[in-house]
């Protein structure tokens, strides 16, 4: 077991462990802890950096930048993990003027091909979590059972990372499902407030920055129709209201919300709700 620590770089020391465990008195042979380390107050980049092992990379503070073989240079910021893995160069690390605050766990092992084939998609790119007290706890948990140098708890190590990784990933698909739920109900709720606008579908879609066909796709989802359904029963739901509390003629309703012809609104109105526009006012508006 090999531990570095440096008590004079700041009051949270740099730690880390290279264990050297007798891997024949391991009992979990797909999943291995080579490497882990705490590095707070990071400085050092990385330039074409090339690894042997796949390693998980989170940044509790700071901020900086991580690149996989030229492509696009990604901004890691406070509540970011990364892998770095064979096979590829990578150039990373905090901005040259900044830090950033990092725990790393290197592994080996076949476990994680299973983990990318199955639940670790997308492994060049830059995904975001909550580091709160609990995930920092149980980093500090692997660190004390690496630390032990007994092989049992090297094997738990190993668990527990897997399932620390796993939590990430779940926690970074709610997170892009909230964002995804949060963008489609702000587009319902532009279409619903925009019926006196009378927008084409391209319009409705530009204001978005998306495609026609993902604004139907979109809407078709959630509400169970197509676009223009859609639109239909939004316009008849507004023209209740408007019936029931103005004293606008049916065409003047219609016309309100976009329909030119007075008998194509009142037979749209009543194929939704099964009588005429007026018919509804004088029996709903008793």
């Amino acid at each position: 077991m090999t531990k570095y620590m440096d008590y004079m770089i700041s009051s949270h020391p740099i730690r880390v462990f290279n264990p050297t465990i007798d891997s024949s008195k391991q009992k979990i042979k797909s999943l291995a802890i080579v490497h882990a380390g705490h590095l707070p107050g990071r400085t050092l980049q990385r330039t074409r950096a090339k690894f042997y092992d796949w390693a998980f990379v989170m940044i509790t503070g700071g901020s900086g930048y991580y690149q996989v073989n030229d492509g696009e240079v990604q901004r890691v910021e406070a509540g970011s993990w990364f892998c770095l893995f064979p096979g590829a160069s990578f150039n990373y690390g905090p901005y040259s003027d900044g830090y950033w605050d990092e725990y790393y766990f290197t592994v080996d092992g076949n476990r994680v091909q299973e983990w990318l084939e199955h639940w670790l998609p997308n492994p060049d790119l830059i995904k975001s979590a909550t580091f709160d007290d609990s995930l920092i706890h149980r980093m500090e948990m692997m660190f004390m059972l690496i630390d032990s140098g007994v092989p049992s708890n090297m094997d738990r190590a190993a668990l527990i990372l897997e399932s620390f990784l796993y939590d990430l990933v779940s926690q970074s698909d709610r997170t892009e499902m909230n964002n995804r739920e949060s963008f489609v109900l702000k587009v319902i709720d532009d279409i619903s407030k925009s019926l006196d606008k009378q927008y084409e579908p391209s319009e409705m879609a530009s204001r978005h920055h998306i495609s026609v066909s993902t604004l139907r796709r979109i809407v078709h989802e959630y509400t169970g129709y197509p676009l223009n359904e859609f639109l239909h029963r939004l316009k008849v739901a507004e023209a209740k209201n408007i019936l029931l509390n103005t004293e606008l003629t049916v065409k003047e309703v219609g016309e309100a919300l976009g329909y030119k012809d007075s008998f194509y609104f009142s037979r749209v109105f009543k194929r939704i709700t099964g009588i005429s526009p007026r018919t509804y006012r004088d029996r709903v508006g008793q």
